[in-house]
Protein backbone atom coordinates (compact mmCIF):
# COMPACT_ATOMS: atom_id res chain seq x y z
CA UNK A 1 0.00 0.00 0.00
CA UNK A 2 1.05 3.35 -0.52
CA UNK A 3 2.03 5.74 1.90
CA UNK A 4 -0.86 8.53 2.91
CA UNK A 5 -0.16 12.40 2.12
CA UNK A 6 -1.39 13.06 5.61
CA UNK A 7 0.74 13.10 8.51
CA UNK A 8 1.07 9.52 9.67
CA UNK A 9 2.65 7.59 12.83
CA UNK A 10 5.39 5.12 11.21
CA UNK A 11 5.89 1.58 12.79
CA UNK A 12 8.44 -1.26 11.69
CA UNK A 13 7.70 -4.71 12.59
CA UNK A 14 10.75 -7.37 11.88
CA UNK A 15 8.89 -10.21 12.18
CA UNK A 16 10.35 -14.20 11.97
CA UNK A 17 9.61 -15.69 8.75
CA UNK A 18 9.56 -19.04 10.50
CA UNK A 19 5.97 -20.17 9.53
CA UNK A 20 3.21 -18.06 9.94
CA UNK A 21 2.73 -17.84 13.84
CA UNK A 22 4.85 -14.62 14.24
CA UNK A 23 3.28 -12.79 11.16
CA UNK A 24 -0.37 -13.97 12.24
CA UNK A 25 0.37 -12.51 16.33
CA UNK A 26 2.47 -9.35 14.61
CA UNK A 27 -1.25 -9.02 12.57
CA UNK A 28 -3.05 -9.13 15.13
CA UNK A 29 -1.48 -6.06 16.75
CA UNK A 30 -0.67 -4.40 13.58
CA UNK A 31 -4.58 -4.43 13.38
CA UNK A 32 -5.83 -3.16 16.98
CA UNK A 33 -3.41 -0.75 16.66
CA UNK A 34 -5.38 0.72 13.37
CA UNK A 35 -8.62 0.28 15.17
CA UNK A 36 -6.73 2.68 18.12
CA UNK A 37 -5.23 4.77 15.54
CA UNK A 38 -6.15 4.58 11.72
CA UNK A 39 -3.25 6.98 10.63
CA UNK A 40 -0.46 4.47 11.91
CA UNK A 41 1.46 3.03 9.00
CA UNK A 42 3.64 0.15 9.20
CA UNK A 43 6.75 -1.00 7.67
CA UNK A 44 6.94 -4.90 7.62
CA UNK A 45 10.71 -6.10 7.25
CA UNK A 46 9.62 -9.97 6.60
CA UNK A 47 10.48 -12.84 3.92
CA UNK A 48 6.78 -14.16 5.00
CA UNK A 49 4.56 -13.71 2.10
CA UNK A 50 3.44 -10.10 1.06
CA UNK A 51 -0.05 -11.62 0.71
CA UNK A 52 -0.60 -12.86 4.00
CA UNK A 53 -0.18 -9.28 5.92
CA UNK A 54 -2.62 -7.66 2.63
CA UNK A 55 -4.87 -10.59 3.95
CA UNK A 56 -4.48 -9.83 7.63
CA UNK A 57 -4.75 -6.18 7.65
CA UNK A 58 -7.14 -3.38 6.74
CA UNK A 59 -4.77 -0.63 7.02
CA UNK A 60 -2.03 0.84 5.96
CA UNK A 61 1.57 -0.98 5.07
CA UNK A 62 4.68 -1.18 3.36
CA UNK A 63 6.21 -4.65 2.60
CA UNK A 64 10.32 -5.18 2.78
CA UNK A 65 11.08 -8.69 1.54
CA UNK A 66 14.18 -9.06 3.91
CA UNK A 67 15.30 -12.16 5.88
CA UNK A 68 15.11 -10.84 8.96
CA UNK A 69 15.40 -14.24 10.81
CA UNK A 70 16.48 -17.75 10.67
CA UNK A 71 14.34 -19.95 13.56
CA UNK A 72 14.61 -23.03 12.49
CA UNK A 73 15.26 -24.99 8.57
CA UNK A 74 12.38 -27.65 8.36
CA UNK A 75 12.22 -30.48 6.52
CA UNK A 76 8.32 -31.05 7.19
CA UNK A 77 5.78 -29.38 9.28
CA UNK A 78 6.90 -31.33 12.43
CA UNK A 79 10.24 -32.02 11.55
CA UNK A 80 13.48 -30.01 12.00
CA UNK A 81 16.57 -29.73 9.86
CA UNK A 82 19.17 -28.72 12.37
CA UNK A 83 22.47 -29.29 10.68
CA UNK A 84 20.74 -26.78 7.61
CA UNK A 85 19.62 -24.87 10.58
CA UNK A 86 23.53 -24.36 12.04
CA UNK A 87 24.70 -23.32 8.08
CA UNK A 88 22.32 -20.65 7.84
CA UNK A 89 22.82 -19.05 11.44
CA UNK A 90 26.57 -19.34 10.46
CA UNK A 91 25.35 -17.18 7.42
CA UNK A 92 23.29 -14.77 9.34
CA UNK A 93 24.93 -14.49 12.65
CA UNK A 94 26.57 -11.94 13.97
CA UNK A 95 24.46 -9.46 11.77
CA UNK A 96 26.05 -8.00 9.40
CA UNK A 97 26.71 -3.91 9.79
CA UNK A 98 25.92 -2.79 6.16
CA UNK A 99 22.30 -4.77 6.48
CA UNK A 100 21.98 -2.99 9.79
CA UNK A 101 22.97 0.50 8.82
CA UNK A 102 20.97 -0.48 5.65
CA UNK A 103 17.86 -1.38 7.24
CA UNK A 104 18.26 1.53 10.14
CA UNK A 105 18.39 4.17 6.74
CA UNK A 106 15.09 2.84 5.98
CA UNK A 107 13.34 3.15 8.88
CA UNK A 108 15.08 6.98 9.89
CA UNK A 109 13.66 7.53 6.09
CA UNK A 110 10.22 6.54 6.71
CA UNK A 111 10.43 8.29 10.09
CA UNK A 112 9.46 5.20 12.06
CA UNK A 113 9.19 6.53 15.57
CA UNK A 114 9.75 2.73 16.84
CA UNK A 115 10.35 -0.82 15.68
CA UNK A 116 8.40 -3.64 17.35
CA UNK A 117 10.24 -7.28 16.91
CA UNK A 118 8.19 -10.66 16.77
CA UNK A 119 11.31 -12.73 17.80
CA UNK A 120 13.33 -11.49 14.83
CA UNK A 121 16.64 -9.56 16.92
CA UNK A 122 17.92 -7.96 14.15
CA UNK A 123 15.06 -5.39 14.51
CA UNK A 124 16.45 -4.86 17.88
CA UNK A 125 19.87 -4.07 16.44
CA UNK A 126 18.55 -2.25 13.52
CA UNK A 127 16.31 0.21 16.07
CA UNK A 128 19.47 1.05 18.48
CA UNK A 129 21.86 1.84 15.03
CA UNK A 130 18.28 4.21 14.14
CA UNK A 131 18.13 6.27 17.59
CA UNK A 132 14.80 5.03 18.39
CA UNK A 133 13.07 2.63 20.92
CA UNK A 134 12.58 -1.14 20.00
CA UNK A 135 9.79 -3.47 21.53
CA UNK A 136 10.35 -7.49 21.50
CA UNK A 137 7.19 -9.52 22.01
CA UNK A 138 7.45 -13.29 22.51
CA UNK A 139 6.17 -16.32 24.19
CA UNK A 140 9.58 -17.65 23.44
CA UNK A 141 13.18 -16.50 22.26
CA UNK A 142 15.40 -18.82 19.85
CA UNK A 143 18.20 -18.57 22.28
CA UNK A 144 15.85 -20.88 24.59
CA UNK A 145 14.68 -22.85 21.37
CA UNK A 146 18.34 -23.71 20.49
CA UNK A 147 19.26 -24.75 24.27
CA UNK A 148 17.27 -27.93 23.51
CA UNK A 149 18.74 -29.30 20.91
CA UNK A 150 22.18 -28.41 22.31
CA UNK A 151 23.33 -32.06 23.03
CA UNK A 152 22.30 -33.20 19.36
CA UNK A 153 23.94 -30.16 17.60
CA UNK A 154 26.64 -28.38 19.95
CA UNK A 155 27.72 -25.82 17.29
CA UNK A 156 24.13 -24.33 18.19
CA UNK A 157 26.04 -22.68 21.15
CA UNK A 158 27.78 -19.78 19.43
CA UNK A 159 23.91 -18.53 17.93
CA UNK A 160 22.30 -19.07 21.73
CA UNK A 161 25.13 -17.01 23.27
CA UNK A 162 24.50 -14.13 20.78
CA UNK A 163 20.93 -14.42 20.29
CA UNK A 164 20.52 -14.14 24.47
CA UNK A 165 22.40 -10.71 24.63
CA UNK A 166 20.42 -9.65 21.00
CA UNK A 167 17.26 -10.20 22.86
CA UNK A 168 18.23 -8.62 25.89
CA UNK A 169 19.08 -5.59 23.97
CA UNK A 170 15.39 -4.84 23.45
CA UNK A 171 14.12 -1.65 25.46
CA UNK A 172 10.77 -3.07 26.06
CA UNK A 173 9.68 -6.53 26.40
CA UNK A 174 6.09 -7.80 26.08
CA UNK A 175 5.07 -11.47 26.42
CA UNK A 176 2.14 -13.76 25.24
CA UNK A 177 0.57 -16.17 26.99
CA UNK A 178 1.20 -19.10 26.35
CA UNK A 179 4.45 -18.22 27.82
CA UNK A 180 7.28 -20.50 27.76
CA UNK A 181 9.98 -19.29 29.72
CA UNK A 182 8.77 -16.10 32.01
CA UNK A 183 11.23 -13.01 32.49
CA UNK A 184 11.02 -9.50 33.99
CA UNK A 185 8.58 -7.88 31.59
CA UNK A 186 6.85 -4.86 30.91
CA UNK A 187 3.72 -6.54 30.01
CA UNK A 188 2.24 -9.62 29.74
CA UNK A 189 -0.95 -10.87 27.66
CA UNK A 190 -3.68 -13.31 27.51
CA UNK A 191 -3.27 -15.06 24.16
CA UNK A 192 -2.48 -12.96 21.04
CA UNK A 193 -5.01 -13.88 17.95
CA UNK A 194 -6.12 -12.79 14.98
CA UNK A 195 -10.51 -11.28 15.65
CA UNK A 196 -12.60 -13.47 12.88
CA UNK A 197 -14.69 -10.93 10.57
CA UNK A 198 -17.62 -13.03 9.24
CA UNK A 199 -20.30 -15.56 11.52
CA UNK A 200 -19.42 -18.85 11.64
CA UNK A 201 -22.76 -19.86 9.56
CA UNK A 202 -21.80 -16.91 7.11
CA UNK A 203 -18.46 -18.93 6.87
CA UNK A 204 -20.37 -22.39 6.73
CA UNK A 205 -22.32 -21.39 3.96
CA UNK A 206 -19.46 -20.21 2.03
CA UNK A 207 -17.48 -23.22 2.31
CA UNK A 208 -21.05 -25.71 1.31
CA UNK A 209 -21.23 -26.89 4.52
CA UNK A 210 -24.83 -28.18 5.34
CA UNK A 211 -26.75 -26.95 8.41
CA UNK A 212 -26.35 -29.17 11.13
CA UNK A 213 -23.38 -31.17 9.92
CA UNK A 214 -20.08 -31.34 12.21
CA UNK A 215 -16.84 -29.32 10.27
CA UNK A 216 -13.25 -30.24 10.73
CA UNK A 217 -10.17 -28.21 9.92
CA UNK A 218 -7.18 -29.44 9.41
CA UNK A 219 -4.10 -27.04 9.94
CA UNK A 220 -0.62 -27.50 9.89
CA UNK A 221 0.09 -23.44 9.75
CA UNK A 222 2.27 -21.96 7.74
CA UNK A 223 4.56 -24.94 6.73
CA UNK A 224 3.12 -27.01 3.92
CA UNK A 225 2.04 -30.11 5.02
CA UNK A 226 1.01 -34.24 3.56
CA UNK A 227 -2.12 -35.87 4.40
CA UNK A 228 -1.94 -39.48 3.24
CA UNK A 229 -5.19 -40.11 5.05
CA UNK A 230 -7.39 -38.15 2.47
CA UNK A 231 -9.33 -41.29 1.82
CA UNK A 232 -10.03 -41.80 5.40
CA UNK A 233 -11.81 -38.75 5.95
CA UNK A 234 -14.57 -39.66 3.17
CA UNK A 235 -15.33 -42.35 5.42
CA UNK A 236 -16.77 -40.12 8.17
CA UNK A 237 -20.38 -39.60 7.58
CA UNK A 238 -22.24 -35.97 8.49
CA UNK A 239 -18.97 -34.72 8.72
CA UNK A 240 -17.16 -32.23 7.00
CA UNK A 241 -13.29 -31.96 6.84
CA UNK A 242 -12.32 -28.04 5.64
CA UNK A 243 -8.01 -28.48 4.90
CA UNK A 244 -5.98 -25.44 3.94
CA UNK A 245 -2.88 -26.47 1.73
CA UNK A 246 -4.31 -29.27 0.53
CA UNK A 247 -4.70 -28.68 -3.10
CA UNK A 248 -3.62 -25.60 -6.10
CA UNK A 249 -6.97 -24.72 -5.81
CA UNK A 250 -10.65 -24.60 -3.70
CA UNK A 251 -12.22 -27.59 -4.56
CA UNK A 252 -14.82 -30.15 -3.16
CA UNK A 253 -14.34 -33.63 -3.10
CA UNK A 254 -17.82 -35.18 -0.98
CA UNK A 255 -17.16 -34.05 2.28
CA UNK A 256 -13.85 -32.95 1.78
CA UNK A 257 -13.15 -28.77 1.58
CA UNK A 258 -9.64 -28.90 -0.07
CA UNK A 259 -8.49 -25.06 0.17
CA UNK A 260 -5.12 -23.77 -1.46
CA UNK A 261 -2.46 -22.18 1.33
CA UNK A 262 -3.78 -18.73 -0.19
CA UNK A 263 -7.67 -18.78 -0.08
CA UNK A 264 -10.39 -16.17 0.26
CA UNK A 265 -11.28 -18.14 3.19
CA UNK A 266 -9.48 -15.75 6.44
CA UNK A 267 -7.89 -18.15 8.61
CA UNK A 268 -10.01 -17.02 11.80
CA UNK A 269 -13.14 -17.44 10.20
CA UNK A 270 -12.05 -20.74 9.41
CA UNK A 271 -11.05 -21.62 12.86
CA UNK A 272 -14.63 -20.21 14.02
CA UNK A 273 -16.85 -21.85 11.82
CA UNK A 274 -16.00 -25.39 12.81
CA UNK A 275 -17.12 -27.86 15.73
CA UNK A 276 -13.11 -28.81 16.16
CA UNK A 277 -9.57 -28.04 14.98
CA UNK A 278 -6.93 -30.86 14.32
CA UNK A 279 -3.25 -29.17 13.99
CA UNK A 280 0.23 -29.05 14.87
CA UNK A 281 0.92 -26.94 18.46
CA UNK A 282 2.05 -23.75 17.18
CA UNK A 283 1.33 -20.42 18.71
CA UNK A 284 -1.42 -18.87 16.24
CA UNK A 285 -3.43 -22.18 16.51
CA UNK A 286 -3.00 -22.44 19.60
CA UNK A 287 -4.12 -18.96 20.13
CA UNK A 288 -6.77 -18.30 17.68
CA UNK A 289 -8.66 -21.95 18.84
CA UNK A 290 -8.55 -20.67 22.44
CA UNK A 291 -9.98 -17.30 21.42
CA UNK A 292 -12.62 -19.38 19.39
CA UNK A 293 -13.28 -21.85 21.96
CA UNK A 294 -13.20 -24.59 19.90
CA UNK A 295 -12.02 -28.28 21.04
CA UNK A 296 -8.35 -28.87 19.33
CA UNK A 297 -6.85 -32.44 18.81
CA UNK A 298 -3.08 -31.26 18.65
CA UNK A 299 0.02 -32.73 17.30
CA UNK A 300 3.13 -32.13 19.52
CA UNK A 301 6.57 -31.93 17.89
CA UNK A 302 9.20 -34.14 19.86
CA UNK A 303 11.96 -31.85 19.80
CA UNK A 304 10.38 -28.45 20.09
CA UNK A 305 10.42 -27.11 23.33
CA UNK A 306 7.67 -24.92 22.75
CA UNK A 307 5.57 -28.31 22.15
CA UNK A 308 4.93 -28.93 25.95
CA UNK A 309 4.12 -25.33 27.17
CA UNK A 310 1.86 -25.31 24.40
CA UNK A 311 0.40 -28.79 25.24
CA UNK A 312 0.11 -27.87 29.40
CA UNK A 313 -1.84 -24.78 27.73
CA UNK A 314 -4.20 -26.57 26.33
CA UNK A 315 -4.79 -29.17 28.80
CA UNK A 316 -5.76 -26.50 31.27
CA UNK A 317 -7.30 -24.00 29.32
CA UNK A 318 -8.83 -25.68 26.32
CA UNK A 319 -10.90 -28.23 25.18
CA UNK A 320 -8.52 -30.84 23.79
CA UNK A 321 -7.02 -34.55 22.80
CA UNK A 322 -3.68 -35.20 21.95
CA UNK A 323 -2.32 -36.88 18.80
CA UNK A 324 0.65 -38.64 18.21
CA UNK A 325 2.83 -37.46 15.29
CA UNK A 326 2.41 -40.82 14.22
CA UNK A 327 -1.38 -41.04 14.72
CA UNK A 328 -1.85 -37.84 12.81
CA UNK A 329 0.30 -38.87 9.60
CA UNK A 330 -1.69 -42.23 9.08
CA UNK A 331 -5.24 -40.66 10.12
CA UNK A 332 -5.53 -43.01 13.32
CA UNK A 333 -6.53 -39.79 15.00
CA UNK A 334 -10.13 -40.33 13.70
CA UNK A 335 -10.60 -42.65 16.76
CA UNK A 336 -9.98 -40.00 18.34
CA UNK A 337 -12.92 -37.93 16.86
CA UNK A 338 -16.25 -38.39 18.76
CA UNK A 339 -14.64 -37.83 21.40
CA UNK A 340 -13.30 -34.29 20.51
CA UNK A 341 -16.67 -33.46 18.90
CA UNK A 342 -18.72 -33.96 21.92
CA UNK A 343 -16.04 -31.69 23.81
CA UNK A 344 -18.33 -28.39 23.84
CA UNK A 345 -17.35 -24.93 22.84
CA UNK A 346 -15.77 -22.41 25.94
CA UNK A 347 -16.67 -19.11 26.16
CA UNK A 348 -13.85 -16.23 25.95
CA UNK A 349 -14.34 -12.96 28.26
CA UNK A 350 -11.06 -12.07 28.82
CA UNK A 351 -9.64 -9.30 26.42
CA UNK A 352 -7.73 -10.43 23.22
CA UNK A 353 -4.04 -9.94 24.29
CA UNK A 354 -3.52 -8.33 20.95
CA UNK A 355 -5.84 -5.27 22.04
CA UNK A 356 -3.49 -5.40 25.47
CA UNK A 357 -0.04 -5.19 23.31
CA UNK A 358 -1.71 -2.59 21.15
CA UNK A 359 -3.04 -0.32 24.02
CA UNK A 360 0.84 -0.51 25.61
CA UNK A 361 2.32 0.55 22.10
CA UNK A 362 -0.12 3.25 21.82
CA UNK A 363 0.13 4.49 25.27
CA UNK A 364 3.68 4.57 26.16
CA UNK A 365 5.24 5.43 23.07
CA UNK A 366 2.75 7.76 21.81
CA UNK A 367 0.59 8.86 24.36
CA UNK A 368 -2.65 7.96 22.69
Amino acid sequence: MKRSNVQTLNIAFFISPHGFGHAARACAVMATLHLIDPAIHFDIFTRVPRWFFADSLRGAFTYHSLLSDIGLVQETALREDLAATVAALNRFLPFRDTVVRECAARVTRFKCKLVVCDIAPLGIAVARAAGVPSVLVENFTWDWIYQGYRRDEPRLSDAITYLRGAFRAADYHIQTEPVCRYDTVDLTTAPVSRAPRLSPQATREKLGIPRGAKAVLITMGGIPGKYDFLHRLQEQRGVYFVIPGAGASARRDGNLVLLPHRSEFYHPDLVNACDAVIGKLGYSTVAEVYRAGVPLGYVSRARFRESGVMARFVRRWMNGVAISESQFHTGDWLRHLPDLLVLPRVARREPNGAMQAARFIAKFKFGR
